[in-house]
């Protein structure tokens, strides 16, 4: 059994192994926390009879409050989970009927639907869901008081996005369910922040993110991109199963590290997720992730029974449209007539309300934008080659015109006062500029400075040189 464990964990390169230990998603030890931009910021406050505790994920500490009574339990590492005061008196391995609830989403929008046509991809596994107590617990509790209300947000929001996970997740061949991981990690909320770093819909840290493909440095942070942290997530979850043959144990590991993950299936002998969550080697927001998640799945499949009224918001449309360097999102909305708040919300990963200066940016526009901020494209392209032909034509004037302006070609019959009196200067400026004592003589073909004369007297803006 050792020997069979220890070769499944050597199945991705070490450096990914290394990554995902405190990986895109902070480690388990670490209470999350982020921060919420206006709806359900008065949901906070958890209510008296649950009192908020450390250790919990990010969207269900700050929002649902879903934390056990604060009572001190001694629990042996081969025992089941201790009873909590008010919980039905059924081993968490129970289940109902014996077999595995295979929940499926709502089918895809339409037939001809990029998700929904054959892609040539190999189809993952299933997600199964059991009828377990851990499971049920979390369906009432999404159901009670004040998390009613909040739920109902997150499916609603969940509408935004929906279409376009699908849409990755099908070509990746990753099963639907797996979509509701965002749901736990942030609430459908792309920019949701947790205080130990994490960001975006899939709240990845750093680190991760990069390891995936995702940019994040002064000027961008694409974790708050919804298409491409999905693109990401969708790769990282594909090889945490290859990791662990599980998606139970994909998604622990995607909230707690593999490390973590790795060290209580070696301590536990062991690969069954939910045996794991009886020992002390996860933390509980660990323990509770799946069955979150799983919950959320339960009740998107059905809301309507459940007793949530759902219509979900309508998928967020943009278009993309290529930018200069440098792109300065305030000019750009300004000058299209596009509304700038939309703008900014549509390209949150430009930490600086600009496009980064080393090269020409994919922009996202509200739909029907994108011919808007042509137009402002073209006539600026326009306006810079007229301006530098323009400086093009008078660098050539100037440059022709030099010669008869800084020197003159001594001819036949001139003298120096008659070549003073032409440029308005004095003889004395004439013979000092070109070295001339008062008895050299100048003869036909002589070239003489008489530039400087003339730019002092422009400068002087006086007709002071006689």
């Amino acid at each position: 059994m050792q020997l069979s464990l220890n070769r499944r964990f050597l199945v991705l390169p070490l450096l990914i192994t290394g990554v995902l230990a405190f990986s895109g998603q902070a480690a388990a030890s670490e209470p999350y926390q982020f921060s919420l931009k206006g709806e359900e910021t008065a949901l906070l406050p958890a209510e008296p009879s649950e009192p908020s505790a450390s250790g919990t994920y990010r969207a269900i500490e700050v929002e649902l409050g879903l934390v056990p009574p604060l009572v001190k339990q001694e629990v042996d590492e081969d025992s089941s989970v201790a009873e909590r005061p008010g919980d039905p008196q059924l081993d968490p391995g129970d289940t109902i009927g014996g077999s595995p609830l295979t929940v499926s989403l709502p089918p895809l929008p339409s037939p001809s639907s990029p998700a929904s046509v054959s892609l040539g991809r190999k189809r993952m596994p299933p997600y199964e869901i059991h009828d377990r107590l851990e499971v049920r617990q979390f369906v009432e509790r999404y159901q009670t008081g004040y998390r009613r209300a909040v739920v109902e947000r997150w499916l609603i929001r969940s509408g935004r996005y929906l279409e376009m996970i699908r849409e990755i997740f099908a070509q990746r061949g990753l099963p639907e369910e797996l979509i509701f991981t965002a749901m736990i990690e942030s609430g459908f909320d792309p920019v949701a922040a947790s205080r130990v770093g994490a960001r975006g819909l899939w709240q990845f840290m750093a680190p991760t993110a990069r390891l995936y493909g995702l940019r994040v440095d002064r000027w961008t942070d694409e974790r708050l991109d919804p298409e491409k942290s999905t693109r990401a997530a969708a790769a990282y979850l594909k090889d945490l199963f290859t990791m662990y043959g599980s998606w139970a144990l994909a998604q622990a590991a995607y909230n707690g590290g593999a490390v973590r993950i790795n060290r209580a299936i070696q301590n536990l002998k062991t690969t069954d997720f939910w045996q794991l969550t009886r020992g002390r080697h996860l933390a509980e927001e660990t323990k509770n992730f799946v069955a979150a998640i799983q919950a959320a799945v339960v009740i998107a499949r059905e809301p309507e029974r459940y007793g949530f009224s759902v219509t979900p918001d309508p998928a967020l449309r943009y278009e993309t449209i290529r930018v200069p360097e440098g792109t300065k999102l305030p000019r750009i909305a300004a000058d299209s007539g596009i509304d700038p708040v939309e703008l900014k919300r549509l390209n949150a990963e430009l930490r600086l309300e600009q496009t980064p200066p080393s090269e020409p940016y994919a922009l996202k526009v509200p739909w029907g934008g994108a011919d808007k901020v042509r137009v402002v494209l073209e006539r600026e392209a326009t306006q810079r080659a007229v301006a530098a032909a323009s400086r093009r034509g008078s660098g050539a004037v100037a440059s022709a015109r030099r010669p008869a302006e800084d020197v003159h070609v001594v001819k036949p019959q001139d003298t120096v006062g008659g070549i003073a009196k032409r440029y308005g200067v004095s003889v004395a400026e004439i013979r000092r500029w070109n070295q001339l004592s008062e008895q050299a003589k100048i003869f036909p073909g002589n070239r003489l400075r008489v530039a400087m004369a003339r730019t002092a007297t422009r400068e002087e803006g006086q007709g002071s040189f006689r």
